[in-house]
């Protein structure tokens, strides 16, 4: 706990007026990595452990002596300001909770933006997401910001890191975050450089000659994990109103700061070494932290201790918990780190172990559950499988049925009888927005009216599987909010079933293209082997050359977006190293320029549409694809010819390659010249 200050007569004139620790949490991602789950219900209300991601943020944050929190809430902020009005915390003796609420904004900078316009924090404060869970103590962290702001006023920020655990099996965390190396004078602490990659081996690390200069020690680290949990002074949020370019807290501001040889702010680090701190950051994250919360790491958060309001758990032996009101078949078997919720019931020759099952779930018999999430009044009936899988609320599976490892069942789906769901599938009631101002969880409907058009449920990523409407036996099941009947997951009975209108089948066709390509790409899969595959979805879906290009040259693009970044340059590196990586796969499909053409068209709708970030570089990737062969030049002059009877607002990319394209038509010329 954070020392109160006493009556006692300070020497220091700053501690004679006692200042209210402040925090801000972000209670929203602005990020998708938790989608379809995502679309229906905030990622800080997800259970872990069975208790609310946010629960565990704010019951450190008054652990560590907070007085006042104020909690940024935009993606489903109803769902997340009613469940603070339920729970203990706006009724928190020791820490005042308020609520900022937002729907207009796309990032965390903007969020820190409309905090400083309501002149709230006036002091330093403790930053975090509402993901966070730790047991940290931060008096040691606070003394020491608070001494080096006394010392230089440009110490506006510390940062809390901590040595990550080695892995075996590759360089990065085992959180599953991306590679990160960081530069810090072992002296100071200060932070001298930061750079977070999904692919450690990308490149060199380049240090301005000038850090050498000034430091007459340098350690480089590639072994920290970032915690997120930063300590503040005031300017902070003021440094985010002067930049507008400051939209994530790491790529840009942090960075901003680092490269900022004008203002001179300085960034430090806080490095932890027995307590627990960590971010859920994506799925792995959650896994592994579920894991540790159970494991004790975590310790007084475990749920034996911090029940937040819900059933208390009771430790047994193995790192067993259970509820006092399950309901266990006497031969069923529960194995090591499991936790099973009030009002369960598991029947007989059931087995679950490395498992966490929520409040009211009915298991029947003959069940094996392996390393899963399963979370309030789930239904699994007999014989079924389940193995590293996340199962969401209201979910029925029914009997025989089969969870490859990596299967997420968001809510209310129903999985037919004996249907084996194929691994990494993510299946959801709720499509994917197809328009949207950022890439924050949206909230997909406005709950306030009460109504909402849900389409038809997406077919699994791995597998092409006929959605239907619930058998007549389940009509009765009930249902709540805005969802219609639950529908279920059934293999395919004869061909009329399948969907048979263009647009289903091609945006069917290209999600399971891009499934099989970040397969392909996770599990180092060869070229050839991933043409076999593409072609076999070729001949099921009836589609050409052309639809295989498109489908594969989007896969490819869209994962050079989705890898961290920070600038232009660098997204142009990501891209030309992942077209070089899958050129033959690529070329494959371009038989002639026909096909080629069809991927420009592509590429156009893509930089309009679906991955706008690549609009600005039009041009060079154009340029590249030349360069490696995989666009002609006639194809290029071609795709000219045509936009120029286009109307002006489709001249848009046309414009933007006129030197390129003007570069080969010379290029042409000299070497028509040269052979005469």
């Amino acid at each position: 706990m954070v020392q109160r200050k006493g009556s006692k007569v300070s020497e220091d004139a700053e501690d004679l007026t006692h200042v209210s620790l402040q925090a801000i949490l972000l209670a929203d991602s602005f990020a998708t990595k938790f989608r379809p789950i995502t679309l229906e219900r905030p990622k800080v209300l997800l259970p872990l452990v069975g208790i609310p991601m946010i629960d565990y943020s704010l019951a450190w944050l008054e652990s560590a002596g907070v007085e006042e929190v104020f909690v940024f809430c935009c993606a489903h902020s109803k769902q997340v300001i009613h469940h603070l009005e339920k729970s203990q915390w706006f009724k928190h003796p020791n820490m005042a909770v308020t609520t900022i609420e937002s729907h207009n904004t796309i990032s965390a900078g903007d969020a820190l933006r409309l905090i400083y316009e309501r002149n709230v924090i006036h002091g330093d404060f403790v930053l975090i997401t509402g993901d966070t869970v730790s047991n940290m103590s931060l008096v040691e962290a606070l003394q020491e910001h608070k001494e080096r702001k006394k010392k230089d006023s440009n110490a506006v920020m510390t940062m809390v890191v901590k040595k990550s655990k080695p892995s075996a099996i590759t360089h990065q965390s085992r959180l599953g975050t991306d590679e990160l190396f960081m530069a810090i004078n072992p002296d100071t602490k200060q932070l001298l450089y930061y750079e977070d990659r999904a692919d450690p081996f990308r490149g060199t690390i380049t240090l301005d000659k000038s850090l050498l200069i000034d430091n007459s020690s340098l350690s480089l680290c590639n072994d920290m994990q970032d915690c997120y949990i930063d300590i503040c002074a005031p300017e902070v949020l003021s440094l985010f109103t002067d930049n507008f370019d400051y939209q994530h807290l790491r790529r840009h501001f942090l960075k901003g700061l680092l490269v900022d040889d004008i203002m001179g702010y300085k960034i430090y680090t806080h490095e932890i070494h027995s307590n627990y701190a960590a971010k859920v950051d994506n799925f792995r994250s959650y896994d592994t932290i579920s894991k540790d919360i159970i494991q004790r790491w975590t310790y007084p958060l475990v749920p034996d201790i911090q029940s937040f309001g819900s059933s208390v758990m009771k430790l047994g032996r193995q790192g067993i918990y259970s509820a006092s009101d399950i309901g266990l078949s006497g031969n069923a078997q529960i194995g090591p780190f499991t936790l099973i919720g009030k009002g369960t019931t598991i029947g007989s020759n059931s087995k679950v172990s490395n498992s966490i099952i929520g409040e009211g779930c009915r298991i029947g018999s003959n069940v094996s559950i392996e390393g899963s999430y399963i979370w309030n009044d789930v239904t699994i009936e007999d014989g079924c499988k389940l193995k590293h899988a996340i199962v969401c609320d209201g979910v029925l599976m029914k009997a025989a049925s089969v969870l490859e490892p990596g299967v997420i069942l968001s809510f209310k789906v129903v999985i037919g009888k004996a249907f084996v769901v194929p691994a990494y599938s993510k299946v959801s009631l709720y499509e994917e927005p197809t328009f949207q101002d950022s890439d924050e969880e949206l909230e997909y409907a406005d709950s306030s009216s009460g109504m909402a058009e849900i389409p038809f449920a997406p077919i699994p990523e791995e597998k092409l599987a006929e959605i239907l409407q619930a058998a007549d036996d389940d009509s009765d099941r009930p249902h709540s909010g805005i969802l219609p009947p639950s529908e279920e997951l059934v293999p395919p009975s004869n061909e009329s079933e399948v969907p048979d209108t263009e647009d289903n089948i091609n945006e069917y066709f290209e999600k399971e293209v891009e499934a099989t390509f970040q397969r392909a790409v996770q599990e180092n899969i060869k070229d050839d082997n991933v043409i076999l595959e593409v072609n076999s979805l070729r001949l099921s879906y009836n589609m050409q050359a052309s639809d295989c290009a498109g489908a594969l040259f989007y896969s490819v693009m869209k994962l050079a977006v989705e890898t961290p970044h920070s600038s232009n340059s660098e997204l142009h590196k990501i891209v030309a190293k992942l077209i070089t990586t899958w050129k033959k796969l690529l070329k494959y499909y371009l038989p002639s320029i026909d096909e080629e053409i069809e991927v420009m068209l592509k590429f156009e709708e893509m930089c309009t549409e679906s991955t706008k970030e690549l609009s600005p570089l039009f041009s060079q990737i154009l340029h590249l694809l030349y360069s490696l062969d995989i666009i002609r030049e006639e194809t290029i002059l071609s795709w000219e010819s045509e936009k120029l009877e286009a109307d002006e607002a489709d001249k848009v990319f046309l414009k933007q390659a006129e030197s390129f394209i003007e570069w080969l038509r010379n290029a042409s010329e000299e070497e028509s010249e040269e052979e005469e």
